[in-house]
């Protein structure tokens, strides 16, 4: 007897447990008794404008969806690389990333047109395009791979590093570049007869470091947050193209979340995105002159200032990239990018 009841006590403990662990609804009802994760990683600094955007969008979320939707930043590849973090958005490990716009060529070709060298004046013409038609439009240019776009956020314009000084397109020839995984970026560096090296984010440091590489580029916030002026001796101000980012998260698990929910988390997104761009504007003042700074101080590398002569040397080198490419991205996207350069 005494052994029936211990038995009977046991299932009861463990049902008990078991009904403690299910949620009150489905894993995304309005009504849940377990609130939605967001897992949010990416592969910069805290410091940079994507990541403080980061940490915002954590801060506002936990203020105005408490006990509906928890938010986990995860900076610095701690979780993924770059060359990770899209496969574990789709397998769920994660539900936000905001990769630079040159990681999705495997998915759709007309996100290549923030590759293309030389085509936006600034980081304006990039915004007033992100903002018109053609720009929004792009943000569901991946939908068919299970991927939409939440938003752009500005990380600055692109100079390219070595060690030694690149004035004219002819000083690149036979140098090892780190790129990011884009097939324009390839042809680029391709075009000035110089050997482009695909690389992490995460492993860029060590390869400059070391040689197995010869130069980069990237926007000044990457360079000062990540120290690369520390192991590159020439920056060259080119401002030859633009590294920005797109929010991005999985169609699956956006249109699975309850309506009020999303609603309230795309008012958050589109607040931190214009901090974020504004932010990214100041950033990448500040982190220049903290690179120049840096020269004056210890004379480890210099930041080369090239004359209209010069530039128009390399826009002109790097010109046919456009016409390689604009099959793949549109004609109309290419011109709509153009015409973003005319101020209103």
């Amino acid at each position: 007897m005494i052994r029936i009841l211990s038995i009977a006590l046991a299932l009861l403990v463990l049902t008990a447990c078991d009904n403690s662990q299910q949620p009150a609804t489905s894993p995304h009802g309005e009504h849940n008794a377990l609130p939605i994760k967001i897992k949010f990683s990416h592969v910069v600094a805290e410091s940079t404008p994507k990541g403080i955007g980061a940490n915002k969008f954590k801060q506002l979320v936990e203020q105005r969806l408490a006990g509906k939707v928890i938010v986990e930043v995860y900076p610095n590849s701690q979780l993924y690389g770059d060359d990770k973090e899209m496969e574990a958005l789709l397998l769920g490990d994660v539900q936000l990333i905001a990769p630079s716009l040159a990681k999705f060529g495997k998915y759709t070709k007309k996100l290549q047109v923030f590759d293309l060298p030389f085509l936006f004046d600034d980081i304006h013409a990039v915004e007033r395009f992100q903002k018109g038609t053609l720009g929004k439009q792009l943000l569901s240019a991946m939908a068919g791979q299970n991927f939409i776009g939440l938003g752009y956020w500005h990380n600055g314009m692109k100079q390219l590093s070595a060690n030694k000084p690149l004035r004219i397109p002819a000083d690149a020839k036979g140098l090892k570049f780190r790129i990011q995984h884009s097939d324009v970026l390839q042809t680029q560096f391709e075009t000035l007869g110089a050997n482009p090296q695909k690389l992490a984010f995460a492993e860029v440091y060590n390869a400059l470091q070391t040689g197995v590489v010869d130069g980069a580029e990237n926007p000044w916030s990457n360079i000062y947050s990540k120290k690369f002026h520390e192991v590159q001796k020439y920056f060259s101000e080119t401002n030859h193209g633009v590294l920005d980012y797109l929010l991005v998260t999985s169609t699956q698990f956006w249109n699975g979340l309850p309506p009020k929910i999303r609603t309230e988390l795309e008012k958050i997104l589109n607040e931190v995105s214009e901090e974020v761009n504004k932010l990214a504007l100041d950033v990448e003042a500040q982190d220049r002159q903290k690179v120049l700074d840096f020269a004056k101080q210890t004379s480890k590398t210099e930041v080369l200032t090239l004359t209209k002569e010069e530039l128009a040397q390399w826009r002109e080198v790097m010109k046919p990239v456009w016409q390689k490419f604009e099959a793949d991205i549109g004609k109309d996207v290419i011109e709509a990018a153009i015409m973003a350069n005319q101020s209103p």
